[in-house]
């Protein structure tokens, strides 16, 4: 029997869920704050590109990537023409530069044939799913990178999940331990009311940096540990 794809409409989630999910974000505000602000500013093709340097490294370093890329090349129309080498060199310091320099090429070059500009706006103009379905068609951009620009830029009904938030979700038992982090995507926005889409995955990865953490998680500290079916908690602090 064939495998149900991820990309179908989920069956609906139970109330239960809804109801955790609530009172885990509540938690989280009154620990991190309500987060009513984007976080960012940049058009949605700048985003793209942002968001691509974002992966598997950290924050600082993806800043450093974009501005020294940006301070090359002012216009995206300039990084289209310029050689893969060239890219390459100007995002070195973010990480995988040998992946992700070719990977930004041709998603511009892609964009660029398709519609004669470099330009992500008429996303504005399309349903979620369709603006999503078209991101996630770019080689190399997944339902995450696709999320953050529609929530971030677009400021549209989108929950991204990092490593963070599909982590701590499924230590929580939001989602099932086994889920992929496409499936906690689904999962997640049919059990989150759409307007705290951006303060709960925010909060979420603020509560993954500090205190949720991969190896040693802080239990012991944790404002959602009666929330949380992890079953490995270490709920003494280290002597």
């Amino acid at each position: 029997m064939s495998r149900p794809s991820e990309n179908t409409v989920p069956m609906p989630v139970s109330e239960y869920p809804s109801r955790k999910a609530l009172s885990i974000h509540k938690r989280l505000v009154s620990e991190y704050g309500p987060r009513l602000s984007r976080a960012h500013t940049l058009d949605p093709l700048s985003e793209l590109i942002f968001t691509i340097l974002s992966q598997n490294t950290s924050d600082v370093n993806r800043d450093r990537a974009y501005e020294t890329l940006r301070s090359r090349f002012p216009a995206w129309e300039q990084v289209r023409l310029a050689s893969v080498e060239e890219i390459e060199d100007a995002i070195r310091i973010g990480g995988l530069a040998a992946i992700k320099a070719p990977r930004i090429k041709s998603i511009l070059e892609h964009i660029h044939r398709e519609q004669g500009t470099l330009s992500l706006d008429f996303l504005r103009e399309m349903p979620v799913p369709e603006a999503r379905k078209w991101l996630v068609s770019l080689k190399g951009v997944g339902h995450k990178t696709a999320s953050c620009v529609l929530l971030f830029s677009l400021d549209r009904s989108a929950l991204p999940v990092d490593t963070h938030v599909h982590r701590v979700t499924r230590r929580l038992g939001l989602v099932p331990m086994k889920s992929s982090a496409e499936r906690t995507n689904i999962l997640l926005e049919a059990m989150v009311p759409q307007e705290l889409y951006y303060p709960f995955h925010v909060n979420i990865i603020a509560h993954g940096r500090q205190v949720c953490h991969a190896q040693r998680p802080k239990c012991y500290a944790c404002v959602l540990e009666d929330l949380c079916d992890f079953v490995d908690k270490s709920l003494e602090p280290p002597q």
